[in-house]
């Protein structure tokens, strides 16, 4: 009687995962995969949309995605996930984007660059969806850091510091 040869397991082929491990999908796939359907603009059927990479890897691109986001806002929620969002609300949209922010922070934290990437443009989307929902216009934050530009960081948030408590009745710029 033979004996049957069992594979050792403790041996792996080249460039193979080792069985049972499940792997996860890269997050920055899921990303660009997502940040990609979001930036394909409703044409007629007769046009092609333009690939997003040939259209140039640029700050541009935000004020692309937040025109796609605004058209969305009228789109069918069962087909558009920026509708969707946009349905549900402030605070849905403040979680959505508050988890992503999270997320990215751990990735940073990790000190793993795929996927901070692939985080960094989530939040982006998430941000954006956020300004249109609250009526604020790309050019309205360019604008601000623009303003910003050339000021030194410690005076800038100095400035705001006194204005919230001011705002609050408060006659000290130290918050109990």
């Amino acid at each position: 009687m033979a004996k049957s040869a069992k594979k050792d397991s403790s041996k792996k082929a080249p460039g193979k995962k080792p069985a049972g491990k499940k792997v996860a999908p890269k997050k920055a796939d899921g990303a660009r995969k997502k940040l990609s359907q979001a930036l394909v603009v409703a044409a007629p059927v007769a046009a092609k949309p333009m690939p997003p990479l040939a259209l140039g890897a640029s700050s541009a691109v935000l004020d692309r995605l937040w025109a796609v986001v605004s058209s969305r806002r009228e789109a069918d929620p069962a087909i558009s996930h920026s509708a969707r969002l946009l349905q549900r609300g402030t605070a849905k949209i403040a979680q959505k984007f508050g988890e992503e922010a999270v997320e990215c922070l751990i990735e940073a934290t990790l000190g793993n660059p795929e996927a901070l990437v692939g985080e960094s443009a989530d939040v982006l989307y998430h941000l954006i969806v956020m300004w249109v929902d609250a009526g604020i216009r790309p050019e309205d934050v360019w604008a601000e850091l623009q303003r910003r530009e050339g000021v030194s960081g410690i005076a800038e948030k100095a400035s705001r510091a006194r204005k919230l408590p001011m705002a609050l009745g408060m006659r000290t710029t130290k918050i109990p």
